[in-house]
């Protein structure tokens, strides 16, 4: 059994770059402040297309490979072209796939990604099929030291009590990263699982709506500040806490110290996976026993240099690498 166990899903991305968008702001819409427009019927034309592996999981997965670590994924996938794709994919990288589930007569998770090429954001258009599929069983996931959850779907409320009952009766360390969607579905569950974990991943707009699912102890004037953020979801249960929001940097709290990083500028081409470049980095960082402002540097850089390639896996650090650019990040203690 790996060290590390990652949960959740694995899809092959397909990126499709473009400069023929039109981004424009929608104020009037709070849950979709800026869209991205084409002509309806028009043909447009792609220079180049690009292939990746995607799924929160299997993102982190590949950067803890990337940086050493003795990694597997617990994920599924189809008996088709795209299931061979990814696992060869993984494979090269040195992730472990014993548990990578293969389900007959079914199609592997498929993305479509229209990137932006102006602004190198992007639109996703994910098919989920295989990964619906996923059934978590305690005698698979052993006794690693560390499970992952990350993009989970299907019976996903399921699969988390399993991983938690599991992990609670072998002492396995948990860090989870919730996705928008199972925030979205079930806040609650997302908060009873945060109590049994030791490091809690989210972004900024993650970070605001599990706190807002949080009845009387939140503060809606101060959902804006990191700060608060990541002392009411301290205050949840989980030992260690970090926040990504883009270009503002990442913040962390381990109980004692926030600590903020600055994010390290670069020109960018896509953002599909820099999160979880971030958690990769973060985390191999603190499993190496380093200190707070450390993992905070080698989170930014990993996130940082993935910016330079689409998908979550080219831009990936290896050790040395990552030691060098995380000197470049700015750290500054807040509190």
């Amino acid at each position: 059994m790996s060290e590390i166990l990652t949960i959740g899903a694995v899809t092959q991305d397909i990126f499709f770059p473009t400069s023929e968008g039109v981004a424009y702001d929608t104020p009037e819409d709070l849950l979709s402040q800026k869209k991205l427009a084409f002509e309806l019927g028009s043909k447009c034309h792609i220079a180049q297309r690009h292939e990746a592996l995607g799924g929160c999981s299997a993102n982190v997965a590949c950067g803890l490979a990337k940086l050493g670590e003795d990694v597997s994924m617990y994920g599924c996938i189809g008996d088709d072209a795209v299931g061979k794709w990814i696992s060869k994919e993984l494979g090269k990288i040195g992730v472990n796939l014993s548990l990578v589930c293969v389900q007959n007569n079914c199609q592997s998770d498929l993305s479509a990604i229209v990137v932006d090429e102006k602004s190198s954001d992007r639109v996703i258009f994910t098919n989920q099929i295989a990964n619906q599929k996923l059934i978590v069983q305690e005698e698979k996931i052993g006794r690693p030291h560390w499970i992952f959850v990350g993009d989970l779907t299907g019976e996903w409320q399921k699969n988390i009590d399993t991983i938690i009952s599991t992990s609670n009766k072998n002492k396995i360390k948990v860090a989870f990263n919730p996705r928008q969607s199972t925030i979205h579905e079930d806040v609650k569950k997302i908060i009873e699982t945060i109590t049994h974990c030791e490091i809690l991943f989210v972004n900024k707009d993650e970070a605001v709506e599990i706190v807002s699912g949080c009845g009387d102890i939140a503060v809606r004037e101060l959902l804006e500040n990191e700060e608060y953020l990541v002392k009411i979801l301290h205050r949840l249960g989980a030992r260690m806490i970090t926040i990504t929001d883009g270009i503002r940097g990442a913040w962390a709290y381990d109980g004692h110290r926030i600590i903020h990083a600055e994010a390290l500028l670069t020109d960018a081409v896509d953002s599909t996976g820099a999160g979880d470049a971030f958690t990769s980095g973060f985390f191999t960082a603190h499993l190496k026993r380093m200190d707070l402002e450390t993992c905070l540097r080698w989170g930014v850089a990993n996130s940082s240099n993935s910016l330079k390639e689409y998908g979550g896996q080219a831009g990936l650090l290896g050790e040395k690498e990552i030691e060098i650019l995380a000197n470049k990040v700015s750290v500054k203690l807040l509190n």
